[in-house]
C-alpha cells in the first residue's frame, strides 16, 4: 500500500469510527476490520485494499464544496502518482527523482517580460496570508502562500514552521545574480522541479499563486529593502 493509500484509508476509517462518516462507510469499514480478536500468537487477517475500494471510501466520506473537490482528492498528476510510491522524499531512489525532477522544470513558466521582482510589503502580507483552497473559501477567491508556516523569513515574526529551510537573509547571502533570480522563481512556480516529491506547493503550476503574486514574494525573498534581508 502506497503513501496515498494509507492516508486515504486511515483517514476514512477514523471518520467512520469517530461517527463523522455515512452509514454506508461504516459498513465498508467493518467489512476490511477483522471480526474478532485473534487467538494469541496468531497473524491478523489484512484485507486486499485497491485503488477502487479507496476511492470508494473517500467519495463516501467528503463531497465538493468551493474550490475543495473529491477531484482533486483523486486525481492525481505523474508526479503525484510517482510520488505517492515512497513513504517520504529521501526515499525516492535517485534515477526516479530526476526523471521527475527533469518532466516538472520543463512546466515552469517564467515571466514573458522578464520582470520577477514585484513589492515587497505586499510579498509579506502573501506570506503571511493562510487562506484559501479550503472548502469555505469562495471559488476564484485570492490565495495566501502561508510562507511562515513552514519557513522563518524575518526576525520580527517569531511564529514560524521549520517543515522547511530558514529563508531568513535569503538575497542578502545569495545576491541577486540571474541564476539565483531564475531559480528561485522556478521553485516557487514548481517545487518538484529543483527537488523531487517536495512537501512544498506547486504554488504556480497548480494555480495557487498568480503570477503577480509571485513577483511580489519574489520581492519579499530579494529586495535588498524587505525585511528579510535586514
Amino acid at each position: 500500500m502506497n503513501r496515498i493509500h494509507a492516508w486515504m484509508l486511515t483517514t476514512a476509517v477514523s471518520m467512520a469510527a469517530g461517527g463523522i462518516g455515512t452509514h454506508a462507510l461504516a459498513q465498508d469499514a467493518k467489512s476490511v476490520a477483522p471480526k474478532a480478536r485473534p487467538a494469541a500468537g496468531k497473524a491478523v487477517p489484512v484485507a486486499d485494499v485497491g485503488d477502487g475500494d479507496l476511492k470508494k471510501l473517500i467519495a463516501l466520506s467528503f463531497h465538493s464544496k468551493g474550490p475543495a473537490t473529491l477531484d482533486g482528492v483523486l486525481q492525481q498528476d505523474p508526479m503525484q502518482q510517482a510520488c505517492s510510491q515512497y513513504p517520504d522524499r529521501t526515499s525516492v531512489p535517485e534515477p526516479v527523482a530526476k526523471k521527475i525532477e527533469a518532466a516538472e522544470i520543463r512546466q515552469v513558466k517564467y515571466p514573458a517580460d522578464g520582470k520577477y521582482l514585484g513589492d515587497w510589503k505586499v510579498g509579506e502580507q502573501i506570506a503571511q496570508n493562510g487562506r484559501g483552497m479550503q472548502f469555505s473559501d469562495p471559488v476564484g477567491g485570492t490565495n495566501g502562500a502561508n510562507c511562515y508556516a513552514c519557513h522563518q523569513l524575518t526576525k520580527a515574526e517569531i511564529s514560524f514552521g521549520n517543515i522547511g529551510p530558514s529563508l531568513y537573509q535569503y538575497g542578502k547571502l545569495r545576491g541577486n545574480s540571474e541564476a539565483v533570480i531564475k531559480y528561485t522563481w522556478g521553485k516557487i512556480w514548481d517545487s518538484n522541479a529543483f527537488s523531487a516529491c517536495s512537501n512544498m506547493p506547486r504554488f504556480g503550476h497548480k494555480g495557487i499563486l498568480t503570477e503577480q503574486q509571485i513577483r511580489d514574494v519574489m520581492a519579499l525573498l530579494l529586495d535588498p529593502a524587505s525585511p528579510v534581508n535586514q
